[in-house]
């Protein structure tokens, strides 16, 4: 089961079933570069106007084609329809939030000065983007990406996850049939091996890179020697969720069970760690545990609906799997196992566990339904905790006063802080990125129209008019 890329072919596979959903041949990126390249300085010239009614055409085209990118959806990355579905709604949404970022971000402005002329700011486009992203969020992820791109008036070459190019293909048929041109956007089928030749390509004027800060450090480090190509990384995270003093502990614990374990924790935003209070620790694990055991882990379009589906795929499960009994055997202690309940496919039920007795603690990206817990016993504790990594996406404080999460957000690092609500919950009109190994200050979301255009200052006149008033010779 799984996924498999040979030099003659890209399948990808359904996580729930194991079936084979697409396949394809590898892409050509030097094709591909070419033609966006030839492609870019007539897309630059149009006028802005006529690409902010094609995206708004995407828009439209995926609305109409929202039943069958949230099937695809669901069968390419295992999680319920339901689930499915909030992604294409959330995709739609996208596009007027990067009409208008990009319009709030980018604005034209002039400085006007009788003698001296204008001071004028204007924006243009960087050329050719590539665009590279993870199977988690397949159509909402890569969209946020290539809409703002093509508004700012780039060209873009797409490497879609190489276990998730069934809708990424929707996808750009939607963009082709809003009027985008084949040769504005393109898509590339290919492994990891093919977002590397992608993101090195001396065609390439930039790189949107979503997923894993491996990867994204590869990157990061490939075009260290050239400055001049834009490199903009939104990558995951070691998310805390610290619950403190609140007599809501079934809302707590709902907000704990959501952040963890929506779309099988396999979020960049999912909460991976649980920092308590130990004053209330036992009355709210006990609760996480008991509404994480009602949890049903299904295929997509099971009745009763799943609340979470498979991890992406064997080698995923076996991974969390290796983690956990990590875990176990370096001092933490099972609160609710992870099990496998079939080893031919990637179920997991999700899993907690309690950590606080670890000396050392793993501070990786564990992309999963897997919880650690960690008991504290004062607020300082708690946030020195929260901080206890080298990322910084995401992190919410559940429970607290005022007071604390004033104290939360000044001292918490990361690009998202929440206050009773997910570590997932996130505006679209909001910047979305973190520090540390979380990316490199250049955020996605409302902000990605940053990287997307660069700041061009001018200096007018209408005519030349000038003179030097010292350090002259007398003719």
């Amino acid at each position: 089961m799984g996924h498999s890329v040979t030099a003659s072919e890209v399948i990808s596979c359904e996580p729930a079933t194991g079936a084979p959903i697409w396949s394809g041949a590898p892409g050509d990126v030097e094709d591909a570069v070419a033609r966006a390249r030839r492609a870019w300085p007539g897309w630059a010239a149009l006028p802005h106007t006529n690409r902010i009614e094609m995206v708004r055409r995407f828009a439209n085209e995926v609305r109409r084609e929202h039943d069958r990118l949230a099937t695809l959806i669901a069968r390419e990355t295992g999680r319920p329809l339901w689930d499915a579905r909030g992604e294409v709604e959330e995709l739609v949404a996208q596009v007027e939030i990067a009409v208008r970022a990009y319009a709030d971000r980018t604005s034209q402005r002039r400085l006007d000065s009788a003698l001296q002329g204008s001071a004028a700011l204007r924006h243009k486009p960087h050329g050719v983007l590539a665009v590279i992203t993870p199977a988690s969020g397949p159509a909402a992820v890569p969209s946020g990406h290539i809409v703002p791109a093509l508004i700012a008036g780039n060209t873009v070459v797409f490497k879609p996850s190489e276990r998730a190019p069934a809708t990424a293909e929707l996808l750009v048929h939607c963009f082709h049939r809003a009027g985008v041109s084949a040769t504005v956007v393109q898509m590339v089928a290919g492994g990891p091996e093919m977002g590397q030749e992608l993101a090195g390509h001396d065609g390439i004027d930039g790189v949107l890179f979503t997923g894993s800060a491996h990867v994204g450090i590869a990157i990061n480090r490939r075009l260290a020697a050239n400055p001049g190509k834009l490199v903009a990384l939104e990558l995951g995270g070691n998310n805390p969720i610290v619950v403190w003093d609140t007599p809501k502990i079934a809302d707590a614990a709902v907000l704990v069970v959501q952040s963890a374990f929506a779309s099988s924790g396999q979020r960049c935003t999912a909460a991976r760690r649980l920092i308590v209070r130990d004053a209330i620790a036992d009355a709210l694990i006990d609760e996480v545990r008991r509404l994480t055991e009602r949890l049903i882990v299904g295929a997509p379009f099971d009745d009763p609906a799943p609340f979470m589906g498979p991890v992406f795929d064997n080698d995923t499960a076996d991974g969390l799997t290796e983690s956990f009994v990590y875990l176990l055997s370096n001092g933490g202690r099972a609160i609710k196992h992870l099990v496998r309940t079939d080893e031919t496919l990637p179920f997991l039920s999700p899993a907690i566990i309690d950590v606080t007795r670890m000396t050392e603690r793993p501070d990786v990206e564990l992309f999963g339904p897997l919880l650690q817990v960690v008991v504290v016993d004062d607020f300082d504790t708690a946030i020195a905790e929260a901080n206890a990594t080298r990322f910084g996406l995401c992190a919410t404080l559940v429970g607290g006063s005022p007071q604390d999460y004033n104290r939360f957000w000044a001292h918490v690092r990361a690009g998202v802080i929440n206050w009773n609500r997910p570590t997932y919950a996130h505006s679209g009109a909001a910047p979305l990125g973190g520090v540390g190994l979380s990316g490199n200050h250049r955020p996605a979301a409302y902000y990605m129209a940053d990287s997307c255009a660069y700041p061009v200052a001018s200096a007018e006149l209408d005519q030349p008019r000038a003179g030097i008033g010292v350090g002259l010779r007398d003719n």
